[in-house]
């Protein structure tokens, strides 16, 4: 279904048109109202909207970074000099998981939370589910951001079972007694869950469930993954995507299956850049490059050419759900990125090669780095978890080891491990365990 057609269906170009005056009106409100952006882009040379220009010059203007606004923050302001708007008029604040220490803060207007709903429903409409279908949903209402796709659920008209995380039991409970058609969770819980389900001879595909949205971390694209989801539940799989900082959710995956479809449109301009050089690349089909977000309708936090750190790959060829955004496959995360020998390899696409050797191997791996740092020597060690039953796996290792050098360029070194000892997770998966690597930084 389309929760807002005449708007998720209007033309790309046109799109541009309305979001171009939109952004003047977010520049001037952020020269007037943000200190942040008044220091930041006065010593960039910018010191008013007019210099400033339009979306047509928004490549001019210098990235804002997470450790720029971390930066910024103390007692005296606790969620940072970018706040744009009076504390009076903030109506939820939410929070990051602070693996630096300290979390950061997101504050919310009335007005941005029923933004965030409006992109939540375009967002997860797009699968296919629609009133009054019943969701078991994995997502807490607090502390992160993950919470807020609750609302988009509302506007959809759901009817939600909210479970939230670490409660496996209830959540299987709730699926064999309620008869949900849907379930939204990470991709390595859902994966989880049909290991589970699957040891307690509950038969999962028998179930009501007949759609899995995934989202907060990559994987649901990964055709390997999927197709070991859509196995195990019997179920179509979609996925979703945002970034705390901009939008609970930002990009949602229709019935086609052919990437998430751009719901932020109207509210957030977005932006793919080279990771290297922060240099623009074309919106084109097949372009890959990091994403870029600006926000053009909000009030309490909005930010302005924000690097998100996750690289995609954009298709823009036209989709059979009549949308027009474009739409992406998220292939990983730059922070998360490793470069071995002068390649860069996403962690993800190590996972992705390894699972098209299923049904010999769980789905599960863990890449332990050999010392602290992005640069690594080959080889590099991987652990893959061999699926139930499954024994030995020399000649497995071998044939994985080529199969990721003939892919990624990259040699590594497999070390099969027997089924269930790699831990799952209830959240995000972590692919990267720094356990056995070296003090020493590079």
């Amino acid at each position: 279904m389309m929760f807002e057609p005449e708007i998720e269906t209007l033309d790309w170009g046109l799109q541009r048109q309305h979001d171009d005056a939109a952004y003047r009106d977010q520049l001037a409100y952020l020269l007037a109202n943000s200190r942040f952006y008044r220091d930041k882009l006065s010593a960039a040379g910018f010191d008013g909207p007019a210099e400033i220009g339009g979306l047509d010059d928004i490549t001019s203007l210098p990235f804002t970074e997470k450790d720029e606004l971390r930066a910024t923050r103390s007692e005296a302001d606790p969620i940072g000099t970018h706040l744009a708007a009076p504390m009076e008029s903030v109506a939820r604040i939410y929070s990051t998981s602070g693996t630096t220490g300290v979390p950061s803060y997101i504050p919310l207007t009335a007005a941005d939370l029923d933004r965030w709903a409006r992109i939540s429903a375009r967002t997860y409409g797009a699968s296919g589910i629609a009133a009054p279908e019943r969701i078991v949903s994995t997502y807490n209402a607090g502390p992160f951001v993950a919470g807020a796709a609750l609302d988009g659920f509302n506007r959809l008209g759901l009817c939600q079972i909210p479970v939230g995380m670490g409660n496996t039991e209830r959540l299987m409970a709730a699926v064999q007694r309620l008869a949900p058609q849907a379930l939204a969770c990470t991709p390595s819980y859902a994966l989880h869950l049909a290991e589970w389900a699957s040891e307690r001879g509950i038969d999962l595909p028998a179930s009501t469930v007949r759609r899995i949205l995934v989202a907060g971390e990559p994987g649901g694209g990964e055709p390997a993954m999927r197709h070991l989801l859509e196995e195990g539940w019997g179920a179509l799989v979609t996925e979703a995507m945002g970034i705390g900082d901009i939008a609970a959710s930002l990009w949602g995956e229709c019935e086609a299956q052919a990437g998430m479809h751009f719901s932020g449109r109207g509210f957030i301009h977005v932006e793919l850049i080279d990771p290297a050089t922060g240099d623009p690349v074309p919106m084109e089909d097949g372009a890959q490059g990091e994403l870029v977000y600006t926000h053009l309708v909000h009030e309490a936090a909005p930010l302005l050419r924000f690097r998100s750190r996750d690289h995609v790959e954009v298709h823009t060829s036209p989709c059979r759900c009549g949308r027009t955004a474009p739409r992406v496959r998220c292939i990983g995360r730059t922070d998360d990125m490793l470069i071995v020998r002068g390649v860069n390899l996403f962690p993800t696409a190590v996972r992705e090669v390894v699972n098209e050797f299923a049904p010999s191997v769980s789905g599960v791996i863990s890449i332990r780095p050999g010392h602290r740092s992005v640069n690594q020597q080959p080889p590099l060690k991987v652990l893959v978890e061999l699926a139930e039953g499954t024994e030995g796996g020399d000649a497995l290792a071998q044939r994985i080891r080529q199969r990721i050098r003939d892919k990624l360029v990259v040699t590594t070194d497999i070390h099969p491990v027997p089924w269930g000892s790699l831990p799952r997770s209830e959240y995000k998966s972590k692919l990267i365990d720094y356990s056995e690597a070296a003090d020493r930084q590079e």
